[in-house]
This record gives structure tokens, C-alpha cells and sequence, in this order.
């Protein structure tokens, strides 16, 4: 098992991806490449996002929880998307989404409706796959990475529509 990243790592981290997404869209933008300078920003967004998930999933692992999925999709055809991070402690199985945000906007906010339909159909799909996961309790979870890549578990966010 690998160490969970060092604080010192944490911190350079954002200034460097601002620095690289700055460098690299301010550079397409001088250019008049609009399309360049998009994909700039998505990859940086990409990676701050994948960390915010290495991150959670350290979380949950230092909480005693088993990672089972990181990334988890269900496929074609079946409109349901991405799970984020899987894990289960015991008997719960709790679906994950992580959301990292370098604003104060609150995390609740952050998963509309839509959102959270796409989940729970995905929750179904791995169930569905899975049936030798079963769990007394399902639940879906929210981690929030904020500024200075803080981690705060939500734990039953939410529950899905009956």
C-alpha cells in the first residue's frame, strides 16, 4: 500500500497547475486559437479532478473503508455515466461522488437533480452486475475537495427518488 501524498506535495500542487493552465491557455489565446485554449483548461480541470479523487479515496481508506471502483462506468447505451469511487465498510456499500471546488460554493448545490438520477441508475447497473456485492445498505456519499485540498465526507448525502 502506497503512502497518502505529503502536505508539502498537497500545497505545490495547485500553483503549479495554475501556472501550466495559465502558460499553456494564455499562450493558444495570444494565438486566437479559442479551441486550444479550451482543451488547456478541460485537461488542467481533468487532473485537479482525478487528484480530488486519489485524495477521497485516501480518505475513505484512512476512515477504514475498502475502495472497491475508482471510475467505475456503466457503458454504453445505458445513459447512466460515471461512479466516481465505490467503497464498502462492513455491510454498506456507499457510492461516491467526489467534487472538488476552489470556491466556497457548497457541495450540496453541486449535484442537481439530473445528477443524481444518472447516479442512482448507475448504482442499479453495478448492483445489477455485481451480485456478489450485495450489501444491507446502500448509500450515496458526497467528498468535497476545497481550497487548500481540504477533504470533508458527506456521508448519505442524499437518497435517490422512490
Amino acid at each position: 500500500m502506497t503512502r497518502p501524498p505529503s502536505p508539502s506535495r498537497t500545497s505545490e500542487r495547485p500553483a503549479r497547475q495554475r501556472a501550466a493552465r495559465g502558460a499553456e491557455a494564455r499562450e493558444a489565446e495570444a494565438r486566437g486559437d479559442e479551441a486550444r485554449a479550451r482543451m488547456a483548461r478541460g485537461r488542467v480541470a481533468w487532473r485537479a479532478g482525478r487528484w480530488a479523487e486519489t485524495l477521497a479515496a485516501w480518505r475513505l481508506r484512512l476512515a477504514g473503508w475498502r475502495i472497491v471502483a475508482r471510475g467505475w462506468r456503466t457503458g454504453r447505451g445505458t445513459g447512466a455515466g460515471e461512479i466516481d469511487l465505490i467503497a464498502r465498510r462492513g455491510r454498506v456499500l456507499a457510492f461516491v461522488e467526489v467534487k472538488a471546488r476552489g470556491d466556497g460554493d457548497p457541495t450540496g448545490e453541486a449535484l442537481g437533480p439530473t445528477q443524481r438520477r444518472r447516479l442512482a441508475r448507475a448504482a442499479q447497473v453495478f448492483l445489477a452486475r455485481h451480485p456478489l456485492a450485495p450489501a444491507e445498505m446502500a448509500r450515496f456519499d458526497v467528498i468535497r475537495v476545497g481550497p487548500g485540498w481540504r477533504v470533508r465526507h458527506l456521508p448519505d448525502a442524499w437518497r435517490p427518488d422512490a
